[in-house]
């Protein structure tokens, strides 16, 4: 039989084994007395997992980790899992549980400067942060369940997002022992992302360092060389040099194990461009590598954590685990839209993919730009600056410009301009675009900042894809001569009849430029020129069961029905004081099947009034679904009641008439339109077509035209509101839904809340249950949040939050009295007052908006450092269920 020594792949066999430093690391690596604790997490559905925390001794520094397995003494492979920059190791808690449920040994732990654990941030440094990997490698070699591939060699395989990815890659680098990684949204070179060609990314550095706890809670050369370049606004030799000695770059040609590259599309701070680099340079070195764009990223969007963690597991099953059948996915895929289909719940793959990695230039298309050339200036302190990204406004901006709402600022006077005509045919532009320009400067360097924007065919609206923007520094040498220019790299779709639109801006809100006034000449040397990734293909959702199962399920269910009216017993008689009450829950219990002493819902009370839009939050396994399925007399509580308008809740209740749902997804006859649907469904209910209200569903549903059309064309947005406007035919009191965004693109997410919005206004009630918190917070009055099948707080949204009108502002400077009155005293502004370190201020908005606020604090010349709520319903929501981090 072949040993697992035997069947290690031939990428291991490449590697030299580190011997020597595995005694070394024991003797340095000691455990606190005491500190290790063992607590058991379990569920229905696989082993049970026990967790042992415990404070390490690493070379002086005391490191917080914890260990998952499911107990035993098999040999298996390990798994390190590192957190973000600002975060813990409860950040990977979720993610660790399942991977120790799945047959890995586990560690997760917080890095230097973090969580509890001490010590200075010193940005992964080879002998700080990475060394501390490799005694936790040290320290997995000696446990006994763990596979070895020799003395002291375990089988082990590193993940994490941001600066747990950088450190996944920068393991790789330097312990030859690491077997496989599968780092998420990070960069490679960390001087390249805070200096993109010589230009200080000022507002995400500031970020970095208030997130860190300030300058004094990192390495001083860091906090030294922070402040020098904050100063300056121009990087030195000496900063990139100590950034990128740092930087997994700096042992590219180490980095020789199968790597799994996860990037944001949503992500100013490290972009696209990022794992491109890594991708490239990984597998030159042979090893097997896998790209994957998802939809999120530092800016904010769906970072769909659930598709990702289920690939990252399926890495490690093949390259771990050695398992042959495993699947590892294509070598390239990108989220175009995704998620789960509405009809079924059935994973729907909305992506594209190819069978390699096209690179950023791929396909390359040319299109011609009108402008001749064109004198703009910089201003006197690069004052007021263009605005795209906003690190620090939540991701909102990122989103909305999929939304098609452009919330770009170039301000006059300030850029050149270039159109295209308006396009013949739709196309997608997937990579960087690029373009010869000829560029002078008045007296030093220029500093220009490039974004392609999709412009509207009335011009009215223009729409930078994902807000971002690319920074150029171009020196006097450069000056007068053709140049070309990369842009940033973003998977966008343009439709026929749409203009390209080319922006060279002399400032940025997030970037350092020139503070002296100069003016800038612009000319084009060519075309633009567009990468399209021909080779990509984009993949179709299979046909959903119900294209034959439907006229089957319906039988079944009229079948149901009829011996549920049938059996219907005696109930409760109704409680006249709660006649107008949409809902009230008491006591609410169910134990899980086959259990006597696990429930999934537990003493489960809360109530629901008149036109309230009331969110039900919790994480996986809260007990969300089970009671919305009670609530639909769909599964009988063990203990409690529940009423609805008075009345209780049984199978087949008459009051269920007044409540509409959409919970499991709804199942449409994908050859009849949209709405011969929705009207052979209202006439399976038996009940008259006056009372279907379908033109007032329809309506609020927003469909239009498409109702005319065959549900087979629809978009995943169009069946989701198809399947909300059957939820609410009858005009149901109280709507049930569960989910509903599932599977939705911003857009169509944004469309969704407006649908909620819309029907309750009319006084009826809504009640929606789901994992999108931004979401909630936006469409939602009233939350109820649950965990572990318990109420855990309940109240308006407001109230949860804290305060859902209060902005964080901090600032690079002392906010002075005088600039603080001035602030209070903008139009849409309740008040404003100043932190006690005076870099910061707590406005209250009455009124205006976050992007509003922005705009005044740059015309004010306030240099902004982040705007963000002072308290998010995320983290109120973490610090309710206790699974969060700072």
């Amino acid at each position: 039989m072949e040993t697992p020594n035997a069947r290690t792949s031939r990428w291991r066999r490449l590697l030299p084994r580190s011997r020597g430093r595995w005694a070394a690391g024991i003797a340095a690596l000691v455990v606190l007395a005491g500190a290790g604790t063992w607590t058991a997490v379990a569920d229905d559905s696989a082993p049970a997992v026990h967790r042992q925390d415990r404070m390490m001794r690493v070379d002086g520094v005391s490191v917080d980790t914890s260990y998952f397995t499911t107990g035993g003494t098999e040999r298996r492979p390990a798994v390190l899992i590192g957190h973000g920059f600002g975060g813990s190791k409860a950040e990977t808690r979720e993610q660790a549980e399942q991977l120790a449920a799945d047959g890995y040994a586990v560690m997760t732990w917080s890095a230097r400067g973090f969580g509890r654990s001490g010590g200075k941030i010193s940005l992964n440094a080879p002998d700080g942060e990475v060394r501390d990997v490799s005694r936790l490698i040290d320290w997995l070699a000696a446990r006994p369940e763990v596979q070895l591939d020799s003395k002291g060699d375990p089988r082990v395989g590193i993940t994490g997002a941001s600066y747990g990815g950088a450190v996944s890659l920068l393991a790789a680098g330097y312990d030859k022992r690491v077997d496989a990684i599968a780092p998420e949204i990070t960069y490679w070179n960390l001087a390249d992302a805070l200096f993109p060609d010589g230009v200080f990314k000022k507002l995400w550095a500031g970020i970095f360092v208030t997130t860190g706890g300030g300058c004094e809670n990192f390495e001083k050369q860091l906090c030294d060389m922070y402040e020098r370049v904050a100063v300056s606004g121009k990087p030195d030799a000496a900063a990139r040099d100590l950034l990128t000695e740092r930087s997994p770059s700096a042992v590219a040609d180490r980095i020789k194990v199968p790597a799994l590259i996860v990037q944001g599309q949503t992500d100013s701070l490290f972009p696209l461009g990022q794992a491109d680099a890594m991708a490239k340079a990984i597998k030159a070195n042979g090893a097997p590598v896998s790209v994957d764009w998802i939809a999120g990223g530092h800016d904010g969007g769906d970072r769909e954590t659930g598709r990702v963690h289920k690939r990252v597991g399926d890495w490690f099953d093949r390259y771990l685990k050695q398992d042959e059948g495993a699947a590892t996915g294509p070598a390239f895929r990108v989220t175009r839209t995704g998620g789960i289909d509405s009809t079924d719940g059935a994973a729907l793959t909305r992506g594209a993919d190819g069978d390699t990695y096209p690179g950023l230039r791929s396909g390359q298309e040319s299109v011609r730009l009108e402008g001749g050339e064109q004198k703009f200036s910089n201003p006197a302190g690069a004052n007021p600056p263009a605005i795209s990204a906003v690190p620090g406004v939540g991701g909102g901006l990122a989103q909305l410009s999929t939304f098609g709402v452009g919330l770009s600022i170039d301000f006059p006077g300030q850029y050149a301009r270039f159109d295209s005509a308006p396009l013949t045919a739709s196309r997608r532009i997937t990579g960087s675009p690029a373009v010869r320009v000829n560029v002078k400067a008045g007296q030093g360097d220029a500093v220009l900042f490039g974004k392609v924007y999709d412009v509207s065919p009335d011009g009215k609206q223009q729409v930078l894809p994902s807000q971002l923007v690319a920074p150029y520094r171009i020196t006097p040498e450069q000056q007068g001569k053709p140049l070309e220019l990369t842009l940033p790299a973003v998977d966008h779709e343009l439709d026929s009849g749409h203009r390209l639109r080319l922006v060279l801006a002399a400032t940025d809100l997030g970037y350092a430029s020139p503070a002296a006034p100069t003016t800038y000449t612009v000319s084009l040397d060519g075309p633009l020129s567009l990468p399209t990734a021909p080779g990509l293909k984009t993949a179709s959702a299979a046909l959903p069961w119900w294209t034959w199962g439907l006229p089957a399920a319906a039988v079944v269910i009229a079948a149901i029905l009829l011996l549920s009216t049938r059996r219907r017993t005696a109930t409760p008689a109704p409680d006249p004081a709660l006649a107008d009450v949409p809902l009230q829950i008491t006591g609410l219990s169910k134990k899980y099947a086959k259990s006597a002493d696990r429930y999934a819902v537990k003493e489960l009370s809360f109530r629901v009034e008149k036109g309230q839009v009331l969110g039900l939050l919790g994480p996986n396994g809260a007990g969300k679904t089970t009671t919305l399925r009670m609530l639909m007399g769909l599964i009988t509580p063990d203990d409690g009641e529940i009423r609805v308008f008075g009345r209780a809740i049984r199978p087949g209740a008459p009051v269920l008439s007044r409540v509409g749902s959409f919970v499991e997804g709804a199942g449409f006859l994908p050859h009849l339109s949209g709405r011969a649907n929705l009207e052979l469904y209202w006439q399976a209910t038996g009940r008259p077509a006056e009372d279907s209200h379908i033109e007032e569903a329809l309506e609020i549903a927003g469909l239009g035209d498409a109702l005319a059309r065959a549900v087979r064309t629809y978009s995943q947005g169009m069946r989701q509101r198809l399947a909300i406007a059957q939820a609410m035919l009858g005009m149901p009191d109280l709507l049930i839904l569960d989910e509903p965004t599932n599977g939705l693109d911003p857009p169509q997410i944004r469309e969704m809340r407006d649908v909620m919005i819309r029907y309750a206004a009319g006084g009826r009630t809504v009640i929606v249950s789901s994992h999108l918190l931004s979401e909630v917070e936006q469409s939602c009055t009233h939350l109820v949040v649950m965990d572990r099948g318990r109420l855990v707080q309940a109240g308006p949204v407001a109230e949860i939050t804290g305060s859902g009108d209060m902005v964080l502002v901090t600032s690079a400077e002392e906010i002075s009295e005088p600039l603080v009155e001035k602030i209070a005293a903008l139009a849409g502004i309740g008040s404003a007052v100043r932190t006690d370190d005076a870099h910061g201020l707590l406005v209250r908005l009455d009124g205006a908006t976050s992007p509003q606020l922005v705009t005044e604090l740059v015309r004010l010349d306030v240099p902004l450092t982040g705007v963000g709520p002072h308290r998010r319903l995320e983290d109120a929501f973490l610090t309710l269920i206790s699974g969060g981090s700072a």
